[in-house]
């Protein structure tokens, strides 16, 4: 086989195939979206059009993707094969890059490597712009919906970018046409690119893969547990049903059905019928039941038998919720739990089947790889512990998040993990859906389904795991009679449908130009200054902020989520946090912090939903939470719609702040102070403490003669108060007036 010659791609790294070349050729000439399935090369297209547009345009490489492995494997990738001039580097930037090596490494570096949520972080700081890149990739792209990190850095790439084009990568775009436009036009592509396996030109490269479908019976005992929690699902949809509410025949009850009673009791909660807060309980009774016959059916006797006990415990705990209590207190639900106990070992035949078929496949072939796939990460655990146990090693390959007592992998581990794995310590992963995106283990000849799964996006990526460098095959196992099997049926036709969708828009765009690049100032903030907690950058109130043109400083606020000069301190709550925090959490507690913390706290009130309606409370509760809030704690409360709104709340507030013509300046001092007041007012006016700074130097020293007599030394051994500080206080206390 041939190889790409080019200037910028090392010798003989990259065999050259035609498709990847006519379709890298088609995007450099507009923002474009290639769709190949997994194992095509999208990588390849990514490298061929980077080097071909540094060569010709110079600037600089930017390459996103969603997780830290796949921007490692990207990074990878790219420094085996793209010839930099020599003071061109590679850099890569995730959350364990710190944000002044960040910016020190953007300065010097011609491709950076990145996950999205660190750019955009970067880019609402002012650390950077995206002025100088000449391509951005965005792969996993159908990720680009929604508040996703994708959708704001494409729209300031190509409204900031002196020569921009973007290319956007997927295996799957899925099967609505209507979400697939959405990510089109949150992109601004123009053109669409895409090959399948069956393409004249693709044919050569694919290798065979063999998708086998096995079904098996469900156990007595576990469709005699069925049978227990649909009795209990009948008794709750005729509890629904008496109260008047809809509900549908058990055997048409899908998630569509489930999403319909759930919109009739919120919007009869909006109009304050008290029934409806039970039907709410009740509708929770349901998804946990109906999560229990999918445990049942699909995962095994383990897997639900964990879950019933859990449910169990809740319900006989004093702060489990009323659903999780009536549940526990069944009788039917209790005779299934009693019957789940007397279990022997694992009910289900899917899991020795699974076992069985990677043991079959070691022993002939023991070089190969496996990857089982699981929806939850039980029986990704029970898989390790029988693949184990029959003398096979396996590893677990689940995300970061730790839930009860296991915990998750980071993303340190997650690369780990995939390094051993594909250098042969061990043959199989068992993954859960973190392991469907971008794993790059050429070699992986068996893919196993658990279970079916009802997305075409996550079954596509499954099976492209195998098949890449030789013959592959996948087994997907369902049950007979079961939502396994309806699944099966669901992905098939998406993914036909799919293939056809990606067909119509092949060569379509979203028609939409470029921004000027003059018309756009955010780039460079100009304007009015605020502090943005760093865990705020996941809502839309910091992009809109910097699109608004704010100077934007993020950093790890102690109390509220936003800080405007010196006086205003701003917490923001969407309606159901306001009401789940009065409830669960200590809200009145969190308000006070706030009043402590600043001159003029201020609270938001985010959402257009009733606030007196978000949870089952006397609306006297959230009166008085509210009278406490604003009158007896001097915390202004303002509402706001939404996002964007809030955004726009808060650049009204740091203008006015910060003292813009025409506005009118709020006098800092209240009409009466207390003596206590009066003395840290005293305090606070020193340079650098503030209120919060007083109160814990009063409360050291006892009288504000004492902290103007202390010593540095002494100063420094207050909480808050570091030798900068210290100095500043000790030198201001002692300096000549005139």
């Amino acid at each position: 086989m041939s190889h790409i010659s080019h200037p910028l791609i090392r010798a003989e790294s990259l065999d050259e195939r035609r498709y990847q070349l006519a379709i890298a050729l088609q995007a450099l000439d507009r923002h474009t979206m290639v769709v190949l399935p997994t194992g095509l090369g999208k990588t390849a297209v990514a490298l061929i059009t980077a080097a071909s547009r540094l060569y010709r345009e110079g600037g600089r490489l930017l390459v996103l993707a969603p997780t830290k492995p796949l921007v490692e494997q990207h990074l990878r990738y790219f420094s085996e094969r793209l010839a930099l001039p020599e003071e061109g580097t590679c850099a890569i930037f995730t959350g364990d890059t710190g944000p002044d090596e960040r910016k020190a490494l953007w300065d010097r570096a011609t491709a950076i490597f990145a996950t999205p949520q660190v750019i955009k972080n970067d880019l609402i700081a002012g650390r950077y712009t995206l002025s100088d890149v000449t391509l951005m990739v965005v792969d996993e792209c159908h990720r680009a919906v929604g508040n996703y990190a994708y959708v704001f850095l494409a729209r300031r790439y190509l409204q900031t970018a002196e020569k921009p084009l973007l290319l956007a990568m997927t295996a799957s775009p899925g099967g609505d046409h209507g979400k697939v436009e959405e990510v089109m036009a949150n992109l601004g592509i123009e053109g669409v690119e895409t090959r399948t396996e069956s393409d004249p030109d693709v044919v050569p490269y694919v290798h065979e893969r063999e998708v086998e479908h096995r079904q098996v019976d469900l156990p007595e005992e576990l469709a005699a547990a069925v049978g227990d929690i649909n009795i209990l699902i009948d008794s709750r949809l005729a509890a629904l049903k008496r109260a008047g509410f809809f509900a549908p025949d058990r055997s048409k009850l899908s998630m569509k059905a489930l999403n319909q009673i759930n919109a009739e009791i919120q919007g009869r909660i909006a109009q304050r019928d008290t029934a409806a807060f039970t039907a709410a309980s009740i509708y929770a009774e349901l998804m946990k039941l109906r999560h229990a016959v999918s445990l049942a059916e699909s995962q095994g006797s383990r897997v639900l038998s964990g879950y019933l006990e859990k449910l169990s415990k809740e319900g006989q705990s004093a702060t489990g919720t009323k659903a999780s209590q009536r549940l526990a207190g069944d009788p039917v639900f209790q005779r299934l739990c009693q019957r789940s106990v007397s279990w022997q070992g694992e009910l289900h035949p899917k899991v020795g089947l699974t076992v069985a078929l990677v043991k079959e496949q070691v022993a002939l072939h023991p070089e190969s790889r496996t990857i089982v796939f699981a929806t939850f990460r039980d029986t990704v655990a029970l898989l390790v512990e029988a693949l184990r146990e029959a003398g096979i090693g396996a590893e677990r390959f689940v995300g970061q998040a730790s839930r009860d007592a296991e915990k998750g992998l980071s993303q340190k581990k997650q690369i780990d993990v995939l390094r051993r794995f594909r250098e042969g310590e061990f043959p199989v992963i068992v993954a859960t859906s973190v392991g469907e995106e971008g794993l790059d283990v050429p070699s992986t000849d068996l893919v196993v389904f658990y279970e079916a799964v009802p997305s075409e996006i996550r079954s596509i990526q499954r099976k492209g795991r195998t098949g890449r460098s030789g013959t592959g095959r996948i087994v997907v196992f369902t049950t007979k009679g079961t939502a396994d099997e309806v699944y099966r049926y669901v992905s098939q036709q998406r993914e036909r449908s799919m293939q056809k969708g990606i067909r119509a828009l092949g060569g379509g765009g979203t028609g939409k130009g470029q921004t000027n690049f003059g018309s756009f100032v955010a780039a460079a903030p100009e304007g009015p200054s605020i502090t943005v907690d760093d865990r705020e950058t996941a809502s839309r109130v910091a992009e809109v902020l910097s699109d608004l043109g704010l100077h934007i400083a993020l950093t790890r606020l102690e109390v509220g989520d936003y800080a405007i000069g010196d006086r205003i301190v701003v917490e923001r709550k969407t309606v159901q946090d306001f009401a789940d925090t009065l409830v669960d959490r200590d809200l009145l507690g969190q308000v006070r912090a706030l009043a402590a913390a600043a001159p003029r706290p201020v609270m938001i009130v985010e959402g257009e939903g009733d606030l007196y309606a978000a949870r089952d409370i006397h609306p006297n509760a959230i009166r008085g939470a509210l009278a406490a809030i604003t009158v007896d704690m001097g915390v202004a409360v303002i509402r706001t719609k939404n996002a964007e709104e809030t955004a726009e709340m808060l650049a009204v507030l740091c203008r006015r702040e910060e003292g813009e013509p025409g506005d009118r300046r709020v006098q800092t001092k209240k009409t009466y102070t207390t003596g206590k007041e009066q003395l840290e007012n005293i305090v606070a006016s020193f340079p650098e403490i503030g209120l919060k700074g007083a109160r814990a130097l009063l409360e050291h020293f006892g009288s504000v003669k004492a902290v103007v007599e202390a010593e540095k030394d002494d100063l420094t051994a207050v909480k808050g108060v570091g030798k900068k500080t210290a100095e500043s206080i000790w030198e201001t206390a002692r300096r000549p007036y005139g």
